[in-house]
């Protein structure tokens, strides 16, 4: 089988993304593997890695929505915003209600600029924000741009803790919204469970273990759905299968006239050629008239 390719696996609790990224690499054989968004360690669910020559593929991918479950826990608030920190603060719950959650979770629909928590893998001049909080440094407070499509309980509130839904942009942290909240509903909280359920298209349903992956590859199983060769990535964009002449200047890093063109200059488009191989992605450069315009290769495989 061709380690290239991108593969689905569904993260246990306790360790590291790198940690599987590590494992991977070692049943896989393929010492090239990227991944398309962190787990947090007590975090479970979809990471997508990438192998071999998709690791090219990884900044297309990583930008992808996210969908989360999670649960937030009322009343205690950590430094890390999650189950893992230290207590900074408990107070009491009384009188917290549902409408006053489900309204400081609608605040939050949107986008706007967020601050990442002080321990996260974010890095400042080379540093992790997580290595500057365990030395008792000063955390610098930057903000990114994300956007939370969607924020709502998924069940009822029961002994301080309230399962949610999340949709959201890449980049965006769970553990900073339930920390949030937590201010908003005026007692305080943390984030004591995530799972990744959903990356743009892919599923967590279609993942394996990292457990169940070593099964299969030691009998030789096949792997799919969690495994989806190089030749049938999706990608966030549209397609073009490409005749001889214009796979031939493709490989060369030449610019190609192409007809039933759908996009608009400077979308990315993905290369095909006859045989539905994978060449390239390219940018429309130039648009000529209706359907046809000027695509160059920026990324070439074959």
């Amino acid at each position: 089988m061709s380690r290239d390719g991108l593969l689905l696996v569904d993260k246990d609790a306790g360790g590291t993304s790198h940690d599987v990224v590590q494992k991977v690499r070692r049943l896989m054989q393929q010492r090239r593997i990227g991944h398309c968004g962190t787990l947090d360690p007590d975090a479970t669910g979809l990471l997508l890695l990438t192998l071999g020559r998709a690791t090219r593929l990884t900044r297309f991918l990583i930008r992808a929505p996210k969908i989360y479950e999670g649960e937030v826990r009322f009343g205690v608030a950590t430094d890390t915003y999650d189950a893992s920190g230290r207590v900074v603060a408990e107070r009491p719950t009384d009188g917290l209600d549902m409408p006053a959650i489900e309204a400081a979770m609608e605040s939050l629909v949107g986008t706007y600029q967020q601050t990442p928590p002080p321990y996260c893998a974010k890095k400042v001049q080379g540093v992790r924000y997580y290595e500057m909080a365990r030395r008792g440094e000063e955390v610098p407070e930057t903000s990114k741009e994300v956007t939370v499509y969607e924020l709502l309980p998924s069940a009822g509130l029961a002994d301080d803790r309230l399962r949610f839904r999340l949709s959201c942009s890449s980049g965006t942290y769970a553990r900073s919204l339930a920390h949030e909240i937590g201010q908003k509903v005026g007692c305080g909280a943390h984030l004591s469970g995530l799972r990744r359920l959903r990356i743009g298209p892919f599923r967590v349903e279609d993942a394996l273990t990292v457990d169940a992956l070593a099964v299969r590859v030691e009998s030789g199983a096949a792997l799919e759905p969690a495994w989806i060769p190089f030749d049938r990535i999706p990608l966030p964009f549209s397609e073009i299968v490409t005749d001889a002449q214009q796979e031939t200047r493709i490989a060369n890093g030449q610019s190609v006239l192409v007809r039933e063109l759908s996009g608009e200059e400077g979308d990315w488009v993905k290369l095909l050629n006859r045989r539905r191989e994978f060449i390239a992605v390219g940018t429309v450069a130039e648009r000529i008239g209706v359907g046809v315009g000027v695509v160059q290769p920026r990324v070439v495989f074959k």
